[in-house]
């Protein structure tokens, strides 16, 4: 079963969305990869005002490529979301209530992910271009001088994605390798 979910994504929906659960996202999600998590954290640091309001928010960890002429983005796949580990539970604490990437997380991130209420997609790596027909408008919000780091957000429209890491610990990857332990041995 596919599940159409919204984002911002509310309390109630991230309670309902499980380990494994496939999704289909529309609505608002921001684009930041590692110099935008590093500003972005150094103006929580410093006590200045974020460029968007983190409050319940969806970050994707977007590798974008040119647009081709005509189009408003180029293929959009997912970046490794470990990269960004050391900034993730600080924003999450702050805010952010899911992430998409692709990759596990670390043991803080999963760890907040619990604590905080929030979920982790991932996306299918090696997808850019169909994952970029869900992008129906893309703006610049925060950052334009980091170029393809800058802070993007997208609006999208069925988006898919699967649920890796839920507000109860579990974790896909770590459910991967158990069963493909059980099975081999």
């Amino acid at each position: 079963m596919i599940n159409n979910i919204t984002s911002p994504i509310d309390a109630e929906t991230i309670e309902r969305l499980t380990v494994g659960t496939k999704v289909l996202i529309s609505g608002v999600i921001y684009a930041a990869r590692d110099a935008a998590h590093r500003k972005l954290i150094q103006t929580l640091d410093e006590g200045d005002r974020l460029p968007f309001d983190l409050a319940g928010q969806t970050l994707y960890y977007m590798g974008p490529s040119p647009a081709r002429p005509d189009h408003i983005i180029g293929s959009a796949g997912p970046t490794t979301s470990g990269r960004m580990d050391i900034y993730t539970p600080r924003l999450i604490a702050a805010g952010i209530r899911a992430m998409i990437g692709k990759g596990s997380r670390s043991a803080e991130v999963k760890e907040a992910i619990k604590k905080y209420k929030a979920v982790y997609f991932v996306a299918i790596g090696g997808a850019g271009a169909l994952l970029a027909k869900s992008i129906k408008q893309v703006e610049v919000v925060a950052y334009e001088d980091l170029g393809a780091e800058a802070i993007l957000r997208l609006n999208v429209d069925n988006f898919p994605a699967i649920v890796a890491n839920d507000i109860y610990g579990n974790d896909l990857f770590a459910q991967g390798k158990a069963r493909y332990r059980r099975n081999k041995y």
